[in-house]
């Protein structure tokens, strides 16, 4: 039996094929290396930190992908909901999980493509000092794991959503409260039991450990088991969608 049905790479390719035709993929791409590019040399001052380290680049990721990861997701079901193809979809012979793992790894495969376009950065500044490629490989894999959960709550938000700019907002929204709702800990002074229950379910606290060079195996647990519930909660939306 094959991980990954047919049908559903099928449809992810077909999925992969209208991103590469939608402008919005170019404009998404050039905005996350220029904002990404600004904030490491221009923010952060990367010339003056006379360290040998790529944290702060990557820091700024979970920053970034609050905006576009809703624009890649935003009309995956949205758009399909709007147009009325959604029932259609849903009479063929695909299914629920089919669909979901179509989405999700054309979507996913856009995001990977983005992340490839800012290997050459950290290629060009290996030169400059003795950085530790292990700790860059570990980042590079905590970003696309903090991008397979982000982006599979975009695709069970925009399933919910009627229109595009509602699952862009509605992304936009909880991505923001996912990822920073960890900073809240540091601000206030919390019951411990509290601090590790807002920490938990937060996003960028997960990611923490990846951007310091370390693969934690409750990080890459929750990372794992996070994508699996929302793509879940996405198959239950189909199945309500389909018998309602």
């Amino acid at each position: 039996m094959n991980i990954l049905p047919k049908r559903a790479l099928a449809l992810a390719k077909k999925e992969i094929y209208s991103y590469g035709n939608s402008p919005a993929f170019y404009g998404v791409a050039v905005f996350f290396l220029l904002f990404c590019a600004i904030g490491f040399f221009y923010f952060q001052q990367f010339f003056t930190m006379d360290s040998a380290t790529l944290r702060p680049y990557f820091g700024g990721f979970p920053m970034v992908f609050i905006l576009v990861i809703p624009v890649i997701t935003m009309k995956s079901w949205a758009e399909e909901r709007k147009l009325g193809s959604v029932e259609l979809l849903l009479t063929m012979p695909f299914s629920e999980w089919d669909l979901v793992l179509g989405k999700f790894l054309s979507t996913l495969a856009v995001l990977g493509a983005i992340l490839v376009l800012t290997i050459p950065l950290p290629l060009s500044l290996l030169p400059l000092g003795r950085f530790d490629g292990g700790v860059i490989v570990c980042e590079y894999i905590g970003v696309l794991l903090l991008g397979a959960s982000a982006t599979a709550l975009g695709l069970l938000l925009s399933s919910l959503s009627k229109n595009q700019a509602g699952a862009f907002l509605g992304s936009a929204v909880v991505l923001l409260a996912v990822m920073l709702i960890n900073q809240l800990t540091v601000m206030f002074d919390f019951p411990q039991w509290l601090s590790e229950g807002i920490n938990f379910i937060s996003l960028g606290f997960h990611f923490e450990s990846f951007s310091k060079g370390l693969i934690d195996s409750r990080d890459l647990a929750f990372f794992i088991l996070s994508t699996v519930l929302f793509l879940f909660l996405n198959t239950r939306v189909l199945i309500y969608r389909k018998w309602r």
